[in-house]
């Protein structure tokens, strides 16, 4: 894979290693009734497996992915999917729920290995392609995150929770061995160590507005998303819809419009004009929390603000990554960690404030932190605006 052979199907082929090494991550959150059943406690209670998924799939941001600047990518690809592989076992074995939680934080944190695909994509295009091939491998990513939970749904109805993960261990495992016969070798491009590895990480944030720009605004969005579908499950499950975790999961096919879209939204960051998309998705998202608020309580109303919600998360982020991708060629995977770390923070609070809204509000205060949410990232966007420069060209500079 080079950057002027960069071919469709190899394309293609990132996309679905993103999509389904991703979606170990959410394949428990259908399956939350399911658990809190077998190990009895509170629904809430079991919900923090979705929380310490998020926060593992943090600390591997933090911790792992600045790795792909200094180790050879495909080894550290190879080896983190491995390890991925492991946690999944050991989620299925799990004979309680705390080993079920600490599986989870080394799901989360190995299931990086899309957010080392990423860099790795943009390395490999050219200038004028890279937004619409990043949008390409990120709907890889995004259907893998929406169907897993579909997918998630059906086998926790019919075969029991613990069969999901054995499934995904399988999946990973065909992954691992295709992964290693096709992707190429990519030196890395930083020579010093682990140590001032990290401590660059903190230089780039005070360089790069348009860096912590676009992770705030990402969090917050993120945040809006992670309240949303963490409670989503206890919603259904619960009146006026009494659903089981196979209807539950159909809802994610939903969210698939919105990541559709994602390479028409990197086409437009390829023309240079991709902050005046990041604003559209803020009212798109929201606009979907007015649709969870007021027509809610039907089907109808859930699949729109689903639509919604997912369309202009998609807007926010394949922005704001095409932009940060754009900065600093020979630091994508650290500017990538800041940016895809902070994020995931927002994801895992999100999950965390959402459950709490859960237990004193039900699905009225899972709306208000939601919108709450989204209005701080307007905020954000409005307040940071630093002229036209930065607006249409996304330059720091």
């Amino acid at each position: 894979m080079r950057t002027d052979t960069l071919k469709p199907w190899q394309v293609l082929f990132m996309a679905l290693c993103t999509g389904l090494i991703v979606a170990n991550i959410y394949y428990c959150q259908p399956l939350v009734v399911l658990i809190s059943k077998e190990f009895g406690v509170a629904e809430s209670k079991a919900g923090t497996i979705t929380f310490f998924t998020q926060i593992g799939y943090a600390l591997g941001l933090l911790l792992f992915v600045p790795l792909g600047d200094m180790l050879e990518k495909r080894k550290q690809i190879i080896f983190t999917t491995s390890l991925a592989v492991a946690a999944l076992i050991m989620a299925a074995l799990s004979s309680s729920l705390l080993m079920l939680n600490i599986a989870a934080v080394l799901i989360g944190s190995t299931s990086i290995v899309p957010q080392l695909i990423l860099p790795l994509a943009a390395h490999l295009s050219p200038v004028h392609k890279r937004g619409k091939i990043i949008g390409t491998v990120m709907s890889g990513l995004l259907i893998g995150i929406l169907l897993s939970r579909s997918f998630s749904g059906f086998i926790g109805a019919w075969l029991g929770w613990r069969s999901m993960f054995w499934i995904a261990a399988v999946i990973t495992s065909v992954l691992l061995v295709a992964m290693s016969l096709i992707f190429p070798k990519a030196e890395p491009q930083f020579s010093g160590t682990y140590g001032l590895l990290v401590k660059s990480l903190v230089t780039l944030i005070k360089k790069e507005p348009i860096l912590r720009e676009a992770s705030i605004i990402n969090a917050l969005t993120f945040s809006s998303f992670g309240i949303f579908w963490t409670t989503m499950v206890l919603y259904l499950s619960n009146a006026p819809f009494h659903f089981q975790s196979d209807k539950i999961g159909l809802f994610g096919l939903a969210a698939v419009a919105g990541a559709l879209i994602a390479p028409l939204i990197g086409g437009t960051a390829d023309k240079g004009n991709p902050r005046v998309t990041i604003g559209y998705g803020l009212v798109i998202i929201g606009g979907a929390f007015i649709c969870f608020y007021t027509i809610g309580t039907t089907v109808a109303g859930m699949v729109v603000g689903i639509i919604l919600l997912d369309l202009g998360q998609q807007s926010v982020h394949v922005s704001n990554q095409a932009r940060v991708y754009a900065l600093q060629p020979a630091a994508r995977n650290r500017l990538n960690t800041v940016f895809m770390t902070v994020s995931f923070i927002g994801t895992s609070l999100g999950s965390a404030i959402g459950l709490w809204a859960w237990d004193r509000a039900q699905w009225n205060g899972i709306c208000a932190v939601g919108a709450v949410s989204v209005t701080l990232a307007l905020i954000v966007y409005g307040v940071t605006y630093k002229g036209k420069r930065m607006a249409i060209t996304g330059t720091s500079k």
